[in-house]
């Protein structure tokens, strides 16, 4: 079954390498979307692919890369990403 999701990923998450690290693992996933830094603090991303790779990339998102500090991860439905690939997007 093929789902999407939009994550708000909050504390210490720019500037730490996050939205590279999520590139590589929802590659290595197999996960279509795209990753984007706010200008609130936090990073935004839509990820879409098969529940269970979407549902790993969640839990992932919860620890991020050994820099950053997690606070909180907000999980919404989204809309499913038609496009190939996952990629990092500019700040907004």
């Amino acid at each position: 079954m093929t789902t999407a999701k939009r994550l708000i990923v909050s504390g210490r998450v720019q500037g730490v390498f996050y939205r590279q690290w999520t590139v590589n693992e929802a590659r290595a996933l197999g996960l279509a979307g795209w990753v984007r830094n706010l200008r609130s603090g936090e990073v935004e991303l839509l990820a879409s692919g098969p529940e269970e790779a979407v549902r790993e990339l969640i839990r992932r998102c919860r620890e991020g890369p050994p820099a950053a500090v997690v606070e909180a991860v907000r999980v919404e439905d989204a809309e499913i990403e038609t496009g190939a690939g996952f990629e990092a997007r500019p700040t907004v």
